[in-house]
């Protein structure tokens, strides 16, 4: 099986500029595929194995391939976990906003709904949530922003697409939403707090068609591989949320 070659998901991932934290959550993403990879291959051969009778080795290959998905969702894991933070460190967004940058569908709907929780557990009124807008996305569909307006209408929350449509404002006391307050003023987001404006137009989450830095090209068999990993992760994804001291929101 050819190797799976390294990608650049770069800033569409992140809500700020950095290269470092850009190559990390590359190089994680790309772990997970790999592993993803390596899964397929393993559970593939098993099959052929057992219906050429050789029963022992077909178990010995399924238990291979679901170590490499164990390491494949703890890849994931950490992916998951360390764009959130730098997303959502204090410094950059505001307290009563949550910016879902770089997460898969499924990781996005978990991190929503404890952030809602612990929000209306405090008394909290209202939460901005970054959704993105889908640019970069196959198609330029909108993949979080669904599954955000679906987990409001669950928990029975009314909710409201902002002036910047990567944005979504939720009213967390369960009345309609007449009136929305301002956007949050942040310095690294500029006047009205909307991603995006000053970067570039990074106000997208990643999951879509493969583009190189600089090239403008896509990639569509790169997105295939995101997409199987992600389809992985929806069932097998752990529910993992630690405070995180002076650091971010909520996780």
């Amino acid at each position: 099986m050819a190797a799976i070659q390294m990608t650049q998901l770069g800033s569409r991932a992140l809500n700020h500029s950095s290269s470092d934290t850009e190559a990390e959550y590359d190089r994680l993403r790309d772990l997970a595929r790999q592993e993803a990879a390596k899964r397929s291959s393993c559970f593939d051969r098993a099959h052929q194995a057992y219906e050429s009778g050789d029963g022992g080795r077909a178990h010995e290959l399924s238990e291979e391939g679901k170590r490499h998905a164990a390491k494949m969702e703890e890849y994931n894991r950490q992916a998951r976990d360390y764009i959130f933070r730098e997303n959502n460190n204090t410094d950059r967004v505001s307290g009563d906003t949550i910016d879902l940058h770089g997460l898969f569908v499924e990781e996005a709907e978990d991190v929503l709904e404890e952030r809602i929780r612990v929000a209306r557990s405090r008394g909290e009124t209202h939460l901005h949530v970054i959704v993105g807008k889908g640019n970069h996305s196959r198609n330029h569909v909108q993949k979080i922003k669904p599954r955000v307006e679906q987990v409001c209408r669950e928990l029975g929350l009314q909710y409201r697409t902002e002036e910047n449509e990567g944005r979504i404002f939720v009213n967390l006391q369960g009345g309609t939403v007449d009136h929305m307050p301002p956007p949050p003023m942040h310095p690294h987001y500029g006047g009205g707090g909307y991603p995006g404006q000053q970067h570039g137009g990074h106000g997208q989450q990643h999951h879509g068609g493969q583009q190189q830095h600089g090239g403008g090209q896509h990639g569509g068999g790169q997105q295939q591989q995101n997409d199987e990993v992600e389809e992985m992760v929806k069932k097998g994804l752990p529910k993992l949320f630690k405070a995180l001291k002076g650091c971010c929101v909520v996780m």
